[in-house]
């Protein structure tokens, strides 16, 4: 049996994660972004074993989630599963003055990742959008650039693939890898979606907790529990160093 974290577990995917793990037999324990939602998220999921709050917009909300999550003791496996889309047509800011696709979708994996305690896996989820993202990764915050919330996305997709891999490299003790759930009719999705929704949650379980060899690797990128080739920058070293240092900057937070 393992201890799992899902980040955005209130609805979505990573509610669909939990239930499945929590079928399996494991232990998980929810995240939502605010009080009420924590409400939504242990009614729809009872057996979870607890929810944490926290808005991961806010780069002070984020590091006290980390610390409510170290409360709760050592887990097995992070998922890493909150994100929010790109429809938005222009720049939100958030309190940090950061736009909101960056500061949750890449920053607040990265600030998790430094503070909460290593579990044994990390899961990063990514989208098939990332082969788009900026490889040069200037303008990180966009304050140069026109606003485009497509390209937003899928920039923040890419960093999270070369976070993934980053942390593969530096963490050898922590199986660390990234998947694509597929373009599937979630509210993100939305309604038109093409992709079987049923197995867009199936792979991150699989990767939190499978013996499997096929699940037991690291510095992977998987679509469907089958292995695919990702971005060709999510494996270059100085990318990886370039993002890591950028976090670092822009959050205060220093990974270990």
């Amino acid at each position: 049996m393992a201890r799992v974290f899902i980040t955005g577990s209130s609805d979505g995917l990573g509610q669909m994660a939990a239930k499945l793990l929590i079928e399996q037999g494991h232990k998980v324990v929810l995240h939502a972004r605010n009080p009420q939602r924590a409400k939504d998220a242990l009614a729809a999921v009872p057996q979870a074993e607890s929810v944490v709050v926290g808005d991961l917009s806010s780069i002070a909300q984020t590091r006290n989630l980390a610390e409510q999550v170290n409360a709760l003791g050592p887990f097995d496996a992070v998922i890493h599963n909150a994100a929010v889309g790109y429809k938005e047509p222009n720049r939100i800011a958030t309190e940090d003055g950061l736009p909101q696709v960056f500061a949750v979708n890449t920053l607040a994996p990265y600030i998790l990742t430094a503070l909460i305690k290593k579990p044994k896996r990390l899961i990063y989820l990514s989208s098939g959008l990332h082969k788009n993202g900026d490889a040069s990764l200037k303008d990180l915050t966009w304050e140069n650039r026109p606003w485009q919330g497509t390209q937003a996305y899928s920039d923040s997709k890419l960093h999270d693939v070369i976070l993934a891999f980053a942390i593969a490299r530096l963490w050898p003790g922590v199986l660390s890898n990234s998947l694509e759930p597929g373009w599937v009719p979630t509210k993100m999705g939305g309604p038109e979606a093409p992709d079987d929704l049923d197995q867009a949650h199936r792979t991150q379980a699989w990767l939190a907790v499978s013996d499997e060899p096929a699940a037991t690797v690291t510095g992977e990128y998987f679509f469907h529990k089958e292995l695919r080739n990702p971005n060709p920058a999510a494996r270059d070293t100085s990318k990886q160093e370039q993002l890591l240092e950028a976090c670092q900057r822009l959050s205060g937070v220093e990974l270990p």
